[in-house]
């Protein structure tokens, strides 16, 4: 099957929302995101809208999609932008501006197959495009060696750093990245 890969438009935030509570209700979900789909789900449709037009036409966000042939979402991934001498998502001071993909996220009838590569090389194409950006990191949980698995074959390694997840600081999170070549 193809699929579009593409930045997500402003109009579609109801597709993504939707897509995103798929992802909530994943077995991997508890280790993988950091909201629960009872709190995704109780947000208003002006949040799922604001979401979308941020992540759509920002310059420190965008989100990618996967779009199946029938116009359902497959995936997508989402990259931020934290800039030097900023916070980044976890609350810490970042030293360099870098990308970091969160959000990450396949249908399982699409698993496999091309669409991880095609979002993250979307995803690290756009933050090549950024000025001074030469990193991609993620974060995966200790635990998920499924997705660890996936990240080490587009090409991220492991940098060593390791940081408590938000919802159980007993269970560690390892930072993966990727530099630009």
């Amino acid at each position: 099957m193809d699929y579009e890969i593409r930045p997500l438009r402003a109009d579609e935030w109801a597709l993504a929302k939707e897509l995103r509570l798929a992802a909530l209700r994943d077995e991997a979900a508890p280790i993988a995101f950091q909201e629960s789909y009872e709190e995704a789900r109780a947000r208003s449709d002006s949040f799922w809208r604001d979401r979308a037009a941020g992540n759509a036409r920002g310059t420190d966000s965008r989100m990618f999609v996967a779009v199946a042939p029938d116009g359902r979402f497959a995936g997508s991934v989402v990259l931020l932008v934290e800039r030097a001498g900023a916070k980044d998502y976890l609350g810490t001071v970042v030293d360099r501006t870098q990308g970091v993909i969160v959000g990450v996220y396949v249908r399982p009838e699409a698993r496999g197959g091309a669409v991880i590569r095609g979002l993250f090389d979307a995803a690290v194409a756009w933050a090549w495009t950024l000025d001074g950006v030469d990193r991609v990191r993620l974060y995966v949980h200790e635990d998920n060696a499924r997705a660890e698995a996936c990240y080490r074959r587009y090409g991220f390694v492991p940098t060593g750093e390791v940081t408590p997840m938000a919802s159980d600081p007993s269970r560690m999170e390892r930072e993966m990245e990727f530099e630009k070549p």
